[in-house]
C-alpha cells in the first residue's frame, strides 16, 4: 500500500464505492427504455433471431378473462422446435447449467422439450418509472449485502454492478403488494407416492406500494407471511408467520394444533431446514432464494444464453390433478415448456469462518423479469447437491410474470420435492394487497393464537 500514491488511492478507495453502492451512470441510465428496456434487459434480439426483441411483452388479459377464472394459454398453438434427452444434451450444453446437464444424464427419461422464445414479460409503466428513480439513488447498505436506500414497485438496480444487487433484484421485484396463495408442497417419494400437503398463504410487501416512499416508511421489512395447513388432517392447524428484513435475519412463529401455544423460532435462516420437509429444502432455498446474502461472496458473471422454463401453462393448467403432473422421478415432461432466454449468471461462494450446506451456489435470473429461473447447489466435495427450477407465466391483473411453482431435486437422496403448486387449488389472489383485502396488522403472533383457537 505504501507505494501507491495519494492520488491514486483515492480513486482506488472511490471505486470501491462505487462497487459497494452500484449506482449507475447518466450515461447507462439513459439507456434504460432505449436499447435497455425500462427494467435493464437486452431489448434487441440475438444474432440469429432465436430470442427475438423485447416489445413490451404480452400483458393484455385474453378477450372476456377476469381475475380468478381460469387462464388462458395464449401460445397453446406452439409446438416443440427439439427435445434436449441424453443422445444430444452434450450439444446443447453450452446453453444449460450443470444441474440441468447431470439431470438429463442421470434420470432416465428426463428431456426438456424447447419452443419458441416468447419474450412474454413486462410490467405497468409506474414500475418502469420508478425502477429509473432507483437506477440513480438505490443503495446498498454499508454491510455489502443489506439494502439501505430504495423505493419498491420497481425493479431495484436494473444496471446491477454486483451479484448482491443482482439478487435484490430478484427478491424484490413487482409481483404486486400482497397477495392470497392457495398451493400445495408435494414431497415424492421414491415408490412415487405423495400426499399434497394443502398451505393457504397470505404475503404482503409494503415496499411494493406504489406510492410508498422508501425503506424507513415501511420500517426495514421486506414482507411478512401468515401460513397455515390445511390438509392432510394430521398437520391441519399448523402455522407459521414470518417477517423478513432488509438488514436484519428474518424471524419466525410456529403454532402446533397439539401443543395450543405460538413459539419463536430461535433460528429461521439461512440453511436450516423448513419444518416438516424431510431435509429436502432449506429455509432460504424458499422461493428459488430468499433471506440474508451476508454468509456468501456473490459474484455476477455475466449474463449468457440459457434453456429456462417459461410460459407454462401447461404446467398450471387446473384440468390436470397432481398425479398427472408429479411423476416418481421428476415432473411430466409432456407439461414443462423451455425457451432460450438470456439469463444474468450470479456465484455465490462461501465466505471464510461462514457455516452453510451449500458451500456454492449457481444462479440464473432471466434478464426480463429479474426472476431466479434456475439454481445449482453444491456440496462440500464440489459435486452437485441440488438442482432447483422454478417456472413463469404473466398475471394481466398485476400485470407482472409470476410463478408460484418450482421444484427442488435432491440428487443425494434420490427424491424430489414440488413446492407451490397449483393444479388442484383455487387461484391465487394476486391482488389481494392492492384490494387492502391484506390487513397488515394481522401479521404478528397474537394473530395466529386468534387463528389457532378459532
Amino acid at each position: 500500500m505504501k507505494h501507491i500514491t495519494r492520488t491514486a488511492l483515492a480513486v482506488w478507495l472511490a471505486c470501491i464505492g462505487c462497487i459497494a453502492y452500484g449506482a449507475a451512470t447518466d450515461q447507462e441510465i439513459a439507456r434504460l427504455g432505449k436499447d435497455l428496456t425500462p427494467v435493464g434487459a437486452e431489448k434487441a434480439g440475438n444474432k440469429d433471431g432465436s430470442i427475438p426483441e423485447w416489445t413490451g411483452g404480452n400483458l393484455t388479459a385474453p378477450p372476456g378473462w377476469k381475475p380468478g377464472q381460469k387462464r388462458i394459454d395464449p401460445y397453446k398453438d406452439d409446438k416443440p422446435l427439439f427435445s434436449v434427452d441424453a443422445s444430444n444434451v452434450d450439444k446443447y450444453k453450452d446453453k444449460l447449467s450443470e444441474g440441468q446437464v447431470t439431470l438429463v444424464k442421470t434420470l432416465k427419461g428426463y428431456r426438456m422439450d424447447v419452443y419458441p422464445t416468447r419474450r412474454s414479460c413486462g410490467y405497468p409503466d409506474f414500475v418502469y418509472e420508478r425502477t429509473k428513480v432507483n437506477a440513480k439513488e438505490a443503495r446498498l447498505d454499508s454491510n455489502g449485502w443489506g439494502l439501505k436506500q430504495a423505493i419498491g414497485a420497481a425493479i431495484i438496480f436494473p444496471i446491477p454492478k454486483t451479484g448482491v444487487e443482482a439478487m435484490w433484484n430478484h427478491k424484490l421485484r413487482y409481483i404486486g403488494e400482497g397477495r392470497d396463495e392457495y398451493s400445495a408442497d408435494i414431497i415424492v417419494q421414491k415408490s412415487g407416492d405423495f400426499t399434497p400437503l394443502a398451505i393457504e398463504q397470505t404475503w404482503i410487501t409494503p415496499l411494493h406500494n406504489r406510492n410508498n416512499k422508501g425503506i424507513e416508511e415501511v420500517g426495514g421489512v421486506e414482507a411478512k407471511l401468515i401460513s397455515a395447513i390445511v390438509s392432510p388432517a394430521a398437520r391441519a392447524g399448523e402455522l407459521t408467520l414470518a417477517h423478513g428484513f432488509f438488514n436484519e435475519p428474518q424471524v419466525a412463529w410456529l403454532y402446533f394444533p397439539g401443543q395450543r401455544r405460538v413459539r419463536r423460532v430461535p433460528t429461521y435462516v439461512y440453511d436450516n431446514p423448513i419444518v416438516g420437509y424431510e431435509g429436502l429444502v432449506t429455509i432460504d432455498q424458499y422461493p428459488m432464494f430468499s433471506g440474508n446474502m451476508d454468509r456468501y461472496d456473490w459474484k455476477l458473471v455475466g449474463k449468457q444464453e440459457m434453456y429456462i422454463p417459461y410460459n407454462n401453462w401447461k404446467l398450471i393448467d387446473k384440468s390436470r390433478k397432481y398425479k398427472d403432473v408429479y411423476g416418481p422421478q421428476f415432473v411430466n415432461r409432456d407439461l414443462m415448456r423451455y425457451e432460450l432466454h438470456r439469463v444474468w449468471k450470479v456465484e455465490a461462494t462461501l465466505k471464510q469462518g461462514m457455516r452453510h450446506v451449500f458451500p456454492r451456489r449457481v444462479f440464473y435470473l432471466d434478464e426480463d423479469s429479474w426472476a431466479v429461473m434456475a439454481a445449482d447447489h453444491y456440496d462440500a466435495q464440489g459435486r452437485i447437491w441440488r438442482v432447483q427450477e422454478s417456472s413463469i407465466y404473466v398475471a394481466p391483473e398485476i400485470p407482472a410474470c409470476v410463478g408460484l411453482e418450482f421444484v427442488s431435486y435432491d440428487l443425494a437422496v434420490g427424491r424430489y420435492l414440488a413446492m407451490g403448486t397449483t393444479q388442484e387449488s383455487p387461484e391465487t389472489d394476486w391482488l389481494a394487497g392492492r384490494k387492502g383485502i391484506v390487513d397488515p396488522k394481522r401479521f404478528n403472533p397474537d394473530e395466529l393464537r386468534r387463528m389457532g383457537d378459532r
